[in-house]
């Protein structure tokens, strides 16, 4: 599995500009992915807002298991400080619910020194711009199925008198573990011209195998499943006609059948990682993380002792 990496520059700056303006925010409001609440969540959030208190907002819940989706806000909310509510777009009334909760997280004095100051935040293509002109009531921030589509902070002045500052969705420098990476890019987080398609189609397919079988069946008319990856695209290709003159399945053309209809939902509310999942994931990667450093300061040590001996 090799690792996604993508971080513009424009994103260096939305993080440094989000640094300079939590001091004079009230409630930070992080938009995350239902479907994959870790992998889309900004781990920079918890020390960039220190104690203000922070609403994770879980939206396209109604593309997101709901069962782990119920894990997640129960892990989440163990945090001090933390609100999780899962929402959808469909649901506007939802959306809309987070003013009375953005006002009942900052205290009666401050509210009436001056209008609550609220901040929200998000990777690309969370759903942040819809979530903005639901609250607002009128098309504010634009819109659009594709990664990072707000470029540059903007105040928007709610009808509740709540003052929002909408920031720059970005991602952060290192994709970590490397499945996240994955996740990302199969919800639509990462530009598609970043990754290849039949990468993380076979991702998907491994884990849908395991995790969601009677949805492969249901939607791809599969009696059987079978055993692997690769098997599995090329069952999928043949329903869908994705085969090749003289026989074999387009890769690459089944790949985009798969990862467009999972972001469509049209497999069936799915989630791509559970709160049990992702820790032993960060574990596991912690350790080979602390594998390669013991490794490398043992190279180092060898080196120094060869070039101290050339010396003599």
């Amino acid at each position: 599995m090799s690792t996604i990496n993508w971080f513009p520059g424009h994103m260096h700056k939305a993080r440094k500009e989000i640094a300079e303006v939590m001091p004079h925010v009230d409630v930070v409001i992080e938009v995350i992915d239902a479907r994959i609440p870790f992998s889309s969540e900004n781990p920079l959030v918890p020390s960039l807002r220190g104690e203000t208190p922070l609403i994770k907002l879980l939206n396209k819940a109604d593309l997101a298991d709901p069962a782990i989706t119920a894990l997640w806000i129960e892990k989440m909310e163990q945090e001090a400080g933390v609100k999780a509510l899962p929402v959808s777009q469909q649901r506007p009334d939802q959306i809309r619910n987070l003013l009375t909760v953005c006002t009942s997280l900052v205290s009666e004095r401050q509210r009436d020194v001056r209008p609550a100051r609220a901040m929200i935040m998000g990777i690309p293509n969370v759903g942040k711009s819809t979530i903005i002109n639901t609250l607002a009531g009128r098309v504010i921030a634009k819109t659009g199925n594709e990664a990072g589509v707000t470029k540059a902070q903007q105040k928007i002045k709610l009808e509740n008198g709540i003052l929002l500052t909408d920031t720059p969705g970005f991602l952060w420098p290192k994709l970590s573990p490397p499945s996240c990476g994955y996740r990302l890019a199969i919800t639509g987080a990462i530009k598609d011209t970043v990754f290849d398609y039949a990468d993380i189609a076979l991702y998907a397919a491994e884990y849908l195998l395991k995790a969601y079988p009677d949805a492969l069946k249901k939607r791809y008319g599969l009696d059987e499943l079978p055993e692997s990856d690769v098997e599995l695209l090329d069952a999928i290709g043949v329903k869908r006609g994705c085969t090749r003159k003289g026989g074999g399945v387009e890769i690459q053309k089944v790949s985009s059948i798969l990862i467009n209809e999972l972001r469509a939902g049209l497999l069936g509310p799915i989630s791509w990682e559970t709160p049990e999942m992702t820790q032993l994931e960060v574990a596991t990667a912690k350790a080979e993380d602390e594998k390669k450093r013991i490794e490398k300061e043992e190279s180092d040590r060898i080196r120094r002792l060869k070039t101290k001996k050339n010396r003599r």
